[in-house]
């Protein structure tokens, strides 16, 4: 990133001391100095859950784009630049460009407390409205009803991932708070596409859409999805769909790509923007083989992947998907944060890990320590070690066991400071 949008950031992280505050009042506040950009966009897609958010946008934005679309896209957090939030119109906002509405929104604001996250989604729907395309597609932050996404009256649709236990110091201790708030992002009369649920956060989200006179299309009622012989088949009222298997790998894309082709098709997506769907998402730091760099030429004969699930719902995920892949050693390199459930990730992981080897995540102030991450492996029955970090973890796997399978996980922070270092 260039000086330019870097000291700007960097200024914005100072303008509210906490680093999550959920309110809107803030966000009205600036969007109204910035003259209501979010009443200018592209039909907006509005996306919330707590697991497949990204996935299931990835996959939406190859089936539009496959259409002939343009489409504006927000995800968060970025891996390795902050650029990756904001795409416009396909393609990764310029540094020019967000330096110059970065400056006009940091003016707008005039100093007054407002979070990172509140600043910079501002101007994503800043640039959003000032450049032409056919679609939005709005990932939300955390959780839903207090969102600085959900700022948007009409969206075109709405989609729910699966909503499992995350950020309970936020959005509740139970499932059903969780979903209620996810479930904020529904507006009346807009359809809203459901991922599978859990029977309690499902009657949450339907006991909101029933108030406002929300369609829902719902994962196992009105749109099925499964892997049958090597190939995804998708089922809705407009009939069947038989295509590849998803290029994003584990058997959790299935459900993701269920959202997805429901979404499309609700828009009247053809069966080629389908197939793009499922086909050409491109979605890095989830279950990513690496190929190139200097961690790769450490690992020698090792296959090196990279994941950032960080929850249990996405240690189930790579669990599952290691259960997939052709029998190998697999040593997993851990870190994470110390506001995330680490048994709850470690548990369905134990049983496909060889070893562990633990880190600490550089420069995150809430990282837990190497020795921390150690203490809850070996109480999960996991045989581990620790390391300085992920290079020196690489190279003592590669050494004591070549031609083995390497995960570095538990953190999307760890997988985006892997991937800016790795080049």
């Amino acid at each position: 990133m260039s000086q330019g949008s870097d000291l700007i950031l960097s200024r914005m992280m100072a303008l509210h001391p906490k680093i999550i505050d959920l309110t809107l009042d803030r966000v009205w506040r600036l969007l109204e100095a910035l003259g209501h950009p979010e009443r200018d966009l592209p039909p907006v897609i509005h996306i919330a859950g707590t697991n497949g958010k990204g996935s299931t946008q990835a996959m939406i934005r190859a089936g539009l784009e496959a259409m002939g679309g343009r489409v504006h896209a927000y995800t968060s957090p970025h891996l390795a630049r902050f650029h990756e939030r904001i795409r416009l119109a396909g393609e990764l906002i310029s540094e020019d460009y967000l330096t110059e509405i970065l400056a006009e929104c940091e003016a707008a604001n005039g100093g007054i407390p407002i979070t990172y996250f509140e600043i910079t989604t501002c101007a994503a729907l800043l640039a959003f409205a000032r450049t032409p395309a056919d679609w939005t597609l709005l990932e939300v932050g955390l959780g839903g009803r207090l969102d600085a996404t959900n700022v948007v009256d009409q969206p075109r649709l709405t989609i729910i991932t699966p909503v499992s236990i995350d950020h309970q110091q936020y959005l509740g201790e139970t499932l059903p708070e969780i979903a209620g708030e996810k479930a904020g992002i529904i507006k009346r009369g807009v359809p809203c596409v459901v991922g599978p649920q859990e029977e309690a956060g499902l009657e949450a989200i339907e006991a909101r859409a029933a108030r406002l006179g929300a369609p829902l299309l719902v994962h196992g009622q009105h749109w099925h999805v499964w892997e049958e012989r090597g190939r995804l088949i998708f089922q809705d009222e407009n009939g069947l769909l038989d295509l590849p298997l998803p290029n994003l790998p584990g058997p959790h894309q299935i459900d993701n790509a269920g959202a997805a082709l429901a979404a499309l098709r609700h828009l009247g997506a053809d069966e080629a923007a389908c197939e793009a769907a499922v086909t050409k998402a491109y979605w890095p730091a989830r279950m990513q083989r690496l190929t190139h760099g200097p961690l790769v030429e450490a690992a020698g004969a090792c296959e090196l992947w990279l994941d950032g699930g960080h929850n249990p719902a996405g240690g189930q995920a790579v669990a599952a998907t290691l259960a997939r892949m052709p029998a190998r050693p697999t040593h997993l390199i851990l870190g994470m944060l110390n506001t995330k459930d680490i048994a709850g990730y470690l548990r369905p992981v134990a049983a496909a890990a060889r070893t562990l080897t633990a880190v600490s995540i550089p420069g995150e102030a809430n990282t837990l320590t190497a020795e921390e991450t150690q203490a809850a492996a070996a109480r999960a029955g996991i045989s581990a070690g620790t390391a300085e970090g992920v290079l020196e973890a690489v190279r003592t796997i590669a050494a004591a066991d070549p031609g083995a399978r390497i995960l570095i996980c538990g953190s999307l922070y760890l997988a985006g400071g892997v991937l800016r270092d790795n080049g």
